[in-house]
């Protein structure tokens, strides 16, 4: 680095490094987080940079100069209790908190910034091949041809780059002019000083912990279909959040890497004997893109979901009737199926909230359509439904069905919402229907276009009680490399597709949310679930596990996966119950269906080719448990809604690992198989067969028994709160329409006050009541210490029940 370079602004800092070809940025983030930036000085063209990630631009706080001295320099910021150490030779940046430092950027020396070049004449001339991969790479029949669309500087606006090309070339399709600029991938090395419990980096079909991935795969984050994903691998699936979350008893730090093309993350601990100080080295690679990292300070683990929900955005508040039961399957077959399904549900007693359809309820594969033959009345279904305050889900996937007699294909393919080919053609992939275009959602005028789509007057046979499930959306092309689009496809602004990979299903969850709320004229909450998604996702909606098999690996599997979701802002997950694929056997079933009441989404879906998995088919012994684990799941609305409130409000996860709650117990660390649902519930589902008898630790030495809504001290006292709203609108927020009050049981005696002044809102009588269990527990400590017996349903809430 050159510290002659360095230049103060009011924002932050900038100076170059190695030899004035790269420019280093540093600002302070008012919320306790630092951000660091490399990216080329004189670039032959952009370099991609993640859009709509981030809610806005963060606010910065003035840095100053603390000291200098021969090689390096100190800022500081504020009250002057952190500071950003920068050395010159060897280059490396330390964040210190108070005296200590905490962070080190490039302590090994692994900076890796290729910077963008023309081609090898050789190449062009001679049309040589290229051993290693540097400028084309062959992966089983398919090339990768690492180029990116050339266009102005001025075009960079999408508007002003659709109208130059629509009129310059008069092509059905925007046409981009491809120039070679070969390898571009970016990487750093950091150290995290005293950490050795690193966790995050979903999605992995792996333990909570991260593992030491020294000589060994790293964590892959690459958003890929990956049908009945194998366990305890580092591959990448459905979605991808590049936060890394690492925990110690007196503090907590978060590493957010911003960048949407392939990233491998590599994490190893390091004990540096001479200061008897362990470590964590963690590597990021990415194929493209800019360096632009986010250090969350914390100190606390509440602090640290904070400042990253700063940057990210908070949780979306969700309807009330999505926290409830969802019935699912591919598929439903029709109409009278519908029926007879939702009549099922009211036979046996057993409440849910939303019925969904898979594609096969469209007429040929065709999105915004319905079966004419299975479907003929869909607005008479969803009334049948919605007078038994009921609401259906159908499926709308990004893939469009090659059909130029259909109305909706051309009028995509004529207003240049398709990604294109690297020829500057529509780019063509195979799909559910077939041949199939993919929509250009990283185009906000083609996200505005899809979400007009929505209106009742275009999507014939919807109404206000129909909501969207986005499949597919990683993109999923059955035809493509690793089942997905080829890198050097176009996005608008022609920019190429391994540069925003990873924000794809990203942007179509976001159309559809502005869909669904634009179809409401802005008055209503949207539910809409995505199996693809990035940082940021929690502001649309709800995700979900993908394709997982009915096995109780599975289940036992989905439980760190939820976790390292919920510690990474994706708060509203679940894993299908019963297992997608395969069919499970009665004992399985129900453990499946009580734990996942216990989960954030509850949904119970299974694919066409497994056995029908109504909760009355498998006997009344099955039906009695399934329906009293949804009824459960019910119990504990009022609480699951206060936890959401929560979650929109101050980022507080609504499950959490033990160590969150509980951030000094080190038994807590590497736990993964129990946790806690908001601060007052323990929950440790049975994940084996047989089981009868399970152990759960109780972390706390000042309670008892943990309670909903709150919990018994060693006094007997307890405290909580709970949140009420309409459950459906925006009212809460633009009108204040809510209530939310605190329940306290003082020396036997139990009061409520408002925790804030809120306005008059009209509830449903049966709303306000409240659970309360507190009764003095019912178990014996057994002789390991704080280790419990629980019988049979391996949950601890308030007793032995």
């Amino acid at each position: 680095a050159s510290l002659d370079t360095l230049a103060l602004t009011e924002r932050g800092a900038s100076l170059e490094v190695f030899e004035e070809r790269l420019l280093l940025q540093i600002w302070a983030v008012q919320n306790g987080t630092v951000r660091v930036a490399i990216d080329e000085l004189q670039p032959i063209k952009p370099r991609y940079k993640v859009v709509d990630v981030l809610v806005g631009e963060p606010r910065c706080e003035q840095l100053r100069i603390e000291w200098r001295r021969a090689g390096c320099v100190s800022l500081t910021w504020g009250p002057g209790q952190h500071q950003v150490r920068v050395s010159a030779s060897p280059f490396c940046l330390e964040v210190v908190c108070e005296e200590e430092v905490i962070v080190t950027l490039n302590p090994k020396g692994r900076l890796c910034f290729e910077t963008l070049q023309d081609p090898p004449s050789s190449l062009i001339s001679q049309d040589e091949e290229d051993p290693l991969g540097l400028w084309q790479e062959n992966f089983k029949q398919f090339r990768d041809i690492k180029a990116n669309g050339e266009f102005p500087k001025n075009y960079a606006d999408e508007d002003v780059f659709f109208q130059h090309y629509s009129i310059i070339k008069l092509k059905p399709c925007i046409t981009v002019n491809i120039c070679d600029t070969g390898p571009s991938s970016v990487g750093i090395d950091l150290s995290l000083h005293g950490f050795t419990n690193v966790y995050g980096l979903p999605e992995h079909a792996d333990s909570l912990r991260l593992k030491d991935t020294s000589g060994s795969e790293p964590y892959r984050l690459y958003n890929l279909d990956v049908f009945g994903y194998k366990i305890n691998r580092r591959l990448g699936l459905y979605g991808s959040v590049p936060l890394l979350v690492a925990h110690k008893p007196d503090r907590t730090l978060g590493v957010f890497w911003l960048n949407a093309s392939e990233t491998l993350g590599d994490n190893g601990p390091t004990v540096k004997w001479s200061r008897l100080s362990p470590e964590t080295n963690v590597s990021w690679v990415s194929e493209s893109g800019q360096i632009d990292c986010f250090l969350l300070l914390g100190p606390s683990p509440a602090q640290v979901f904070s400042q990253y929900a700063q940057l990210t955005g908070y949780q979306a508040l969700p309807p009330l009737f999505s926290l409830g039961y969802h019935q699912c399957r591919w598929s439903y077959d029709d109409e009278e199926d519908v029926k007879s399904v939702d009549a099922g549900f009211d036979l046996h007693a057993i409440p849910y909230d939303v019925i969904w359809l898979d594609i096969d309820h469209t007429e040929r594969k065709r999105y915004f359509t319905w079966d004419s033959k299975l479907f003929p009345n869909p607005i008479d279904m969803q009334l049948h439904l919605q007078r038994k305050k009921r609401k259906l889900v159908v499926i709308n996937d990004p893939h469009i069905k090659a059909d130029p007699h259909w109305p909706f294909f051309f009028a995509a393919r004529d207003g240049h919402h398709f990604v294109n080919d690297r020829d500057g053609n529509v780019y063509y992939g195979t799909c559910w229907p077939g041949n199939s275009c993919y929509l250009d959602f990283s185009s906000s005028r083609t996200r505005s276009w899809y979400a007009s789509q929505f209106s009742f007057d275009k999507y014939k046979g919807s109404t206000e009680s129909l909501f969207v499930w986005n499949d597919m959306n990683e993109p999923s092309v059955f035809n493509g490399p690793e089942q997905t689009m080829p890198k050097d496809a176009v996005h608008c602004g022609g920019w190429e597709h391994r540069d925003l990979h990873n924000l794809y299903g990203f942007f179509q969850h976001m159309a559809t949310v502005e869909g669904l709320i634009t179809r409401s004229g802005g008055l209503e909450r949207p539910f809409v679930l995505s199996r693809s998604f990035f940082a940021g996702s929690q502001r649309m909606g709800a995700i979900w596990t993908g394709d997982n098999i009915a096995t109780w690996e599975y289940l036992k599997i989905s439980i760190p996966m939820l976790l390292s979701l919920s510690i990474t802002g994706i708060h509203f997950s679940g894993a299908d119950v019963g297992g997608f694929w395969q069919d499970p056997d009665p004992e399985l079933l129900v453990r499946w269906y009580q734990a996942g009441a216990l989960q954030p989404f509850f949904r119970g879906h299974s694919a066409k080719q497994t056995k029908r998995r109504e909760p009355w088919l498998f006997g009344d012994t099955v039906t009695s448990a399934v329906r009293s684990a949804i009824q459960q799941r019910y119990y504990l609305l009022p609480y699951w809604y206060t936890l959401f409130h929560l979650a929109h409000t101050s980022a507080l996860p609504p499950t959490r690992p033990l160590w969150v709650e509980f951030p000094k117990e080190t038994e807590t660390f590497i736990m993964d198989n129990q946790y806690m649902i908001g601060s007052a519930l323990l929950a440790c589902p049975v994940t084996d067969p047989g089981v009868t008898e399970v152990k759960v630790f109780l972390p706390g030495s000042d309670e008892v028994s943990l309670k909903f809504y709150g919990y018994l001290s060693l006094q007997g006292n307890a405290e909580g709160m709970l949140y009420l709203d309409d459950g459906h609108s925006f009212n809460y927020r633009d009108k204040k329409q809510f209530s939310l009050r605190t329940f306290t049981l003082w020396s036997g005696r139990l009061t409520s006050s408002y925790c804030k002044a809120t306005k008059k809102i009209c509830l449903c009588p049966q709303t306000f009541v409240v659970l309360l269990v507190l009764r003095p527990p019912t178990w014996k400590l057994s002789v390991d210490h704080r280790m419990q017996s629980i019988c049979d349903h391996g949950l601890c809430c308030g007793g032995s029940e």
